[in-house]
């Protein structure tokens, strides 16, 4: 084998990344392990002292030199199915930054225009709003130009005047919702980031105006929705001489040393068992609590900490322990926690004024290699109180560069905002004034000089990103783009409990069973596979961890199925293997010769499959994207583990004497499909009549029972998970909930367990608002009161709107297009034949009708699964998987051609179908049970997946016997007499030809 030394450096190379990255993980589960044992009292779990727990070593070390924080952002994560938690995907509205581009105007036409684009965008979600509010404008004002409402002096900086052409406004508009929504990302990542909750995740929609954002254990979903969808606070403030506040400070510090000295006394002077029990409590004492923190000074020898209380209260108080950024006002990132709870003191209260505010710093400077966080003392009343100038009155702001050409922000604003500010810098010449935008100090530059008109530069030791950064914030307050909440799902942590059981156990079933039928059928070679499998999982969950990617559960379901697709690559090699061990060929060079004429097979079919978790990746969301993310993954480390790994461990095993023994072949196998002969081909036609058959009659079941039964994602509207302390009736819920929801659609389900159900209703479905997604749920709840004694609980809800719902659709679609031509052309460019790609098509088309058929049918026998975004990942999977099979057996007939170069493809089909018809059986069976495990015990989120990719992968099987390699004959021109023939000679011989005609 060649490159075996650096194969074997680049496995050690990222086996060391893959075992350094998991290990944060294993720490970050030590520490959380630690707070619920901080938290446990009596058996029950305080859920805020574990929460306290973590928020104190947050920025504390807890490995090393690594804080909490770190071990967090570089451990494998989970995602919301299995943590719990809330996924939120907000659209950033147009329509209000149109009106106020417009400056307000009350014109018939552009209301007209905004009206109509907004109906129109219901039914063409793929296209801009702007575009689609022009031409609504156009047909309601022909012959006035767009300029006429836009040319004003506020759209003067960007170019637009009285001439500009239609093109030009829309132009300018579009670019205005771009900053908005940059702007928007800006805001809502610092609020986000601000709120505390670990592994925060907030990402931009490719091509659309939405933003997801997804908050794992957050408990409080109004909370949330109030902090993603408030408007964007900026506001103008005085600063405090910080010489002023000084004394204030002092005071401050004193109170908290001789509250911390007095402690001590108590502590020194309580029975020994209480001190000894008080001692403990250090995670209190590091998030600034000042009893805990002296009953951690207490564990020195009581005689010194008795000496040094005096000492203490004239040293000084936590207040001037926190206080360590070098020169200036602010603390180490790691004591933010402490600071914040000393400023919440009654001590803080009663000593600091009432109109000194502290507030902290957006972002974090670094200082001899460590991290701080300034406090700005601006002069705001803590009750409330507006700002003296506030960011409506911010015309413009844009990042520009100084006489010197160093960066600053030069800012315009309105006559009423020129006015105030002329007068705010007037009275603070020589002083700061600070920017602050939801309550986050971002700049607090000195005042030069009184500025009138209203146009400032702000210069500093900006660069042109920090300045870019800047103007965002300032035009924040400009131009208010609203966001709505158009997509969300919240999962209770017991769901996402449950998800990781169920998870779990369907990996561990499907890992044993496949690794003992490796090892039952291929003896020695199996435990290579085995080993192999085992080191590629490990591969997957070190190079999630090192991306910071989260494991779902539809990631689950992609590793679990990424167990069956690492076996075929084995399987292949090993049955080549045996195909030369048979013909006489000596171990060793029977190992080379597998390894060789398998690798082209091995390589179509990991590249198809590839394609098609790139495309599920592309264009996928939420639980999608995690499934294409883990299937992308392992669909890579399979090909390095299965070729590469395995290879140069059976090159070891089998060196010097140990290669006689090494049969690849147990007692169980060692017969199975030997001389296996059946005339595939000449049955096509009885397979091109059942297929029809099958489509004909799904298809027609669907027609019967209205439809096709689409999940929320497809049709829009709201779900919701409820357990009952005991079973209820399906039927019966629905009856009581037709009332409150006033006649709208509801589908009512058992969902996985008797006592649960998962309810799903159109009403409101067209209303995205956070009012109407209140009004649904509290109808649902009032539906379910006449169920109180069965304690109704909804552990996970979800909204899917109509917009987003639509767009789900049409990327689906054409997500399935796009696997359909990439493999078209795939197989043309390897195959250098259109029959072969449209016979692969046809095949493939073939599997996903049937697939789609099946639902139906089963619902006639009252199995009944949704078709979410969840079945369209299992479809384009069935496609890879189908297509990897045919792949093989073209590859195969390619061979038997290349090597008997007077056989014609007729000649040829069933030969080849025959001599890989263990190879596609073997593989189909350890997919099979794959997926059998994950519809047994993968839970009810993931059985519409698995009972697609059951029938996926029997009609997948059966269509690369039956439809595809059939079809590129019919297609061939070719007559099929001897089609049925029998090729027995070994590769590489000429063959020996039975006469049986097809």
């Amino acid at each position: 084998m060649r490159n075996k030394g650096l194969i074997v450096a680049l496995t050690l190379i990222v086996t060391a990344l893959c075992a350094y990255f998991l290990f944060f993980t294993y720490v970050s589960r030590r520490v959380q392990d630690q707070a619920v044992t901080y938290a446990t009292q009596n058996g029950k779990l305080n859920e805020t002292a574990r929460q306290h727990y973590l928020d104190s070593v947050w920025r504390a070390p807890v490995f090393g030199p690594f804080t909490y924080r770190d071990v967090r952002q570089s451990e494998l994560g989970l995602g919301l199915d299995l943590k719990g938690g809330m996924h939120v995907t907000l659209e950033v509205s147009p329509v209000e930054i149109v009106r106020a581009m417009s400056g307000n105007s009350k014109d018939p036409a552009l209301n007209q225009g905004i009206t109509r684009a907004q109906q129109l965008q219901k039914t063409n979600s793929g296209t801009a709003f702007t575009a689609l509010f022009a031409r609504a404008y156009r047909e309601a004002a022909p012959n006035r130009p767009l300029a006429r409402l836009f040319a004003n002096s506020a759209n003067k900086s960007r170019g637009l005047d009285i001439n500009s052409t239609d093109e030009k406004v829309i132009a300018a508009i579009d670019k205005e919702v771009e900053e908005a929504i940059d702007r928007s990302f800006d805001i809502l990542r610092t609020r986000v980031d601000k709120f505390g909750v670990n592994q925060p995740s907030i990402q931009r929609v490719k091509g659309t105006g939405r933003l997801q954002i997804e908050l794992p254990g957050v408990d409080n979903p109004d909370r949330i929705r109030k902090l993603l969808q408030g408007q964007a606070k900026l506001e103008f403030w005085e600063v405090w001489d910080q010489q002023a506040i000084g004394p204030y400070l002092m005071q401050l510090d004193q109170a908290l040393a001789a509250k911390e000295a007095l402690a001590k006394v108590n502590i020194l002077a309580a029975p020994a068992s209480t001190a000894a029990t008080t001692s403990t409590d250090t995670t209190a004492a590091a998030a600034g609590d000042s009893t805990s923190l002296a009953a951690q000074l207490a564990k020195q020898n009581p005689a010194t900490a008795a000496k040094t209380d005096s000492a203490t209260a004239a040293k000084g108080g936590l207040l001037s322990r926190l206080f360590t950024m070098p020169g200036g006002l602010g603390v180490n990132l790691r004591d933010t926690a402490r600071m914040n709870q000393v400023l919440r003191s009654p001590e803080a209260r009663a000593t600091l004024p009432p109109g000194l505010t502290l507030l902290w710093a957006a972002k974090p400077v670094t200082l001899d290699k460590q991290e701080y966080l300034r406090l700005t003392p601006v002069k705001k009343d803590r009750n409330g109180g507006a700002a003296p100038l506030s960011g409506e009155v911010v015309s413009d702001a844009r990042q520009d560069f100084d006489q010197s050409g160093q960066p600053e922000v030069s800012v315009s604003m309105n006559p009423a905002g020129a006015r105030k500010w002329q007068a705010m810098t007037a009275a603070n010449i020589g002083k700061q004034v600070a920017i602050v935008l939801d309550d986050y100090v971002y700049t607090d530059p000195v005042v030069q000089t009184e500025i009138a008109g209203g146009n400032t530069s702000i210069s500093g030791s900006f660069s042109v990103e920090e300045a870019q950064d800047l103007a965002q914030v300032l035009k924040a307050g400009k131009l208010p783009a609203p966001t709505r909440i158009v997509e969300e799902a919240i999962v209770g942590p017991s769901l996402g409990q449950e998800a990781i059981n169920q998870g779990l156990y369907s990996s561990l079933a499907g890992l044993v069973l496949i690794m003992v039928f490796m090892g039952a059928y291929y003896g020695k070679g199996g435990l290579v596979a085995n080993l192999a499998l085992g080191f590629n999982i490990f591969l997957v969950l070190g190079i999630l961890a090192q991306f910071g990617t989260a494991l779902t559960l539809p990631g689950i379901a992609g590793l679990v199925l990424t167990f069956g697709m690492a076996v075929d690559a084995n399987v292949l090699i090993f049955e080549r293997i045996r195909e030369e061990l048979a013909r006489g060929v000596g171990t060793k060079e029977a190992i080379h010769i597998g390894y060789s004429r398998a690798f082209s097979a091995i390589f179509d079919s990991n590249v198809t499959t590839l394609l098609v978790a790139i495309i599920l990746g592309f264009f996928g969301t939420g639980p999608v994207q995690g499934f294409a993310i883990t299937l992308g993954i392992g669909v890579l480390t399979s090909f390095l583990t299965s070729v590469y790994l395995s290879h140069v461990i059976v090159d070891w095993l089998t060196s010097g004497k140990n290669a006689g023994s090494w049969t690849f072949a147990t007692s169980l196998s060692l017969n199975m499909f030997k001389n296996f002969s059946f005339d595939i081909v000449g049955k096509r036609k009885i397979a091109y009549v059942f297929s029809g058959a099958i489509i004909a009659l799904g298809f027609g079941l669907m027609a019967v029972q209205g439809g096709p039964n689409l999940g929320v994602d497809f049709k829009g509207g709201r779900s919701y998970t409820v357990d009952f302390n005991k079973a209820v009736v399906a039927s019966d819920v629905r009856t009581a909930l037709g009332d409150e929801l006033q006649g709208a659609g509801i589908e009512v389900k058992t969902f996985g367990a008797p006592q649960r159900l998962r309810i799903t209703t159109s009403y409101l479905a067209g209303d995205e608002s956070t009012v109407a997604d209140q009004k649904v749920e509290q109808a649902v709840r009032q539906g379910l009161t006449q169920y109180a004694a069965s304690n109704p609980t909804i552990v996970s809800s979800s909204k899917v709107g109509a917009t987003v719902a639509d767009d789900i659709k049409q990327t689906s679609v054409l997500s399935l297009l796009l696997a359909v031509v990439g493999i078209f052309v795939y197989v043309l460019l390897r195959f250098e034949k259109w029959q072969y790609s449209l016979a692969s098509i046809v095949a493939l088309v073939h599997d996903v009708l049937i697939v789609i058929a099946a639902f139906p049918i089963a619902r006639l026998f009252g199995i009944t699964y949704e078709m979410d975004q969840v079945f369209v990942a299992a479809v384009l999977t069935i496609l890879g998987f189908s297509i990897n099979d045919t792949v093989v057996v073209y590859d195969r007939i390619r061979e038997y051609l290349h090597e008997n170069p007077k056989l014609t493809f007729a000649q040829v089909v069933n030969p080849a179908l025959n001599s890989t018809f263990s190879r596609t059986i073997i593989t189909s069976l350890t997919v099979l049970v794959v997926v059998v495990v994950l519809f047994i015990f993968g839970g009810e989120t993931l059985r519409s997946f698995s009972f697609a990719m059951i029938v996926g992968v029997i009609f997948g099987t059966y269509s690369t016997l039956f439809i595809a390699t059939p079809i590129v004959l019919d297609t061939s021109g070719q007559k099929d007499d001897g089609a049925g023939q029998e090729l027995n000679a070994p590769l590489g011989e000429a063959p020996k030809l039975s006469s049986t005609p097809v």
